[in-house]
C-alpha cells in the first residue's frame, strides 16, 4: 500500500507530433504541459521509457508537498501502457499513485470526472495502460462530448477543438490541472466533491 512519501506519476495521454497537438485526443498533453509550467520544469526525454518527463514537486513547501513525475508517452495513444509501466517501475511509483489525464467522450465538454479504477470505456490509451498494469490507477476524465451527427469517433477525437470550444479551453485545462493538484494534496474524495461536474 502506498504512503504519503511515495512519488506520484501524472500521465497526460495524447499523440506525439505537431499535427496532433491541438486535437481533442491530446487534452491530456495540454494539462501535463500546464502542470510542468506551474512547477517550473521543461519536458525532456526519459532515459528508461519512450516518454518525455519532468520531475518536481506539487503543493505548498513542507509536508504538504508531493514529489511528482509528469509524463507524456511518445508511443502514440494506443501503446501508452508500455512507457507508463516502465516509468512507474523506474520511479518506484505505486499503481494507485499513477494518474492518467485523458479525453472522455461520455462526459459533456468542459466537465471533469475524477475516479480510481474502473473500465477503459473504449479509450485506447486506458486500454493499453490497464493491460500493462491493471485498472487500479486514478483517472482525470476531461469531457469532450460525443461527435455530432454521423461523424466517426476516431475522426472526432483526432480533430482540433472547434472555435466555440477553444474560447473556454484554456480555462478548462487550467481547472483540470487544479483538480490534479487537489487530488494529490487532499485526496480523491475532496477532489471529486470540488471538481466533478
Amino acid at each position: 500500500m502506498s504512503d504519503a512519501t511515495d512519488p506520484w506519476l501524472i500521465v497526460g495521454l495524447g499523440n506525439p507530433g505537431p499535427e496532433y497537438a491541438a486535437n481533442r485526443h491530446n487534452v491530456g498533453f495540454m494539462v501535463a504541459d500546464l502542470l510542468a509550467t506551474r512547477i517550473g520544469g521543461k519536458f525532456k526525454r526519459a532515459q528508461k521509457a519512450q516518454a518525455q518527463v519532468v520531475e518536481g514537486r506539487i503543493g505548498p513547501p513542507g509536508p504538504g508537498s508531493r514529489r511528482v513525475v509528469l509524463a507524456k508517452p511518445m508511443s502514440y495513444m494506443n501503446l501508452s501502457g508500455g512507457p507508463v509501466t516502465a516509468l512507474r517501475d523506474f520511479y518506484k511509483v505505486p499503481t494507485d499513485h499513477v494518474v492518467a489525464v485523458h479525453d472522455e467522450l461520455d462526459v459533456d465538454y468542459g466537465s471533469l470526472r475524477l475516479k480510481l479504477g474502473g473500465g477503459d470505456n473504449g479509450h485506447n490509451g486506458l486500454k493499453s495502460m490497464t493491460k500493462s498494469m491493471g485498472p487500479e490507477y486514478h483517472r482525470v476524465r476531461f469531457g469532450i462530448g460525443r461527435p455530432p451527427g454521423r461523424m466517426q469517433v476516431a475522426d472526432f477525437v483526432l480533430k482540433d477543438f472547434g472555435s466555440v470550444e477553444r474560447k473556454e479551453l484554456e480555462f478548462l485545462v487550467d481547472r483540470a490541472a487544479d483538480s490534479v493538484e487537489c487530488l494529490l494534496a487532499e485526496g480523491l474524495e475532496r477532489a471529486q466533491s470540488a471538481y466533478n461536474s
